[in-house]
């Protein structure tokens, strides 16, 4: 989860993903940065995010999209 965080972080420092449930819903994460987060899980963590997996629920917050990570990686 912290490997994610850094990555968070880099994207968008200004923002507490400890907390934050609504990165899309909110428009935290504009369209570009969400392609760059899914490049950069991509590169970090070795899976590849299908584009049906690339909806708000799953991207919504830290926790959410460590758990879709996690998913992707036992397949």
């Amino acid at each position: 989860m912290e490997e994610l965080i850094e990555i968070l972080e880099e994207i968008n420092p200004d923002v507490d993903y400890a907390s934050c449930t609504s990165l899309v819903d909110d428009g935290v994460f504009t369209s570009f940065e969400l392609v760059v987060l899914v490049a950069r899980i991509g590169e970090e963590f070795g899976v590849t995010i299908p584009p049906a997996q690339i909806v708000p629920e799953n991207f919504n917050s830290a926790a959410s999209i460590y758990q879709m990570i996690e998913k992707l990686e036992e397949d």
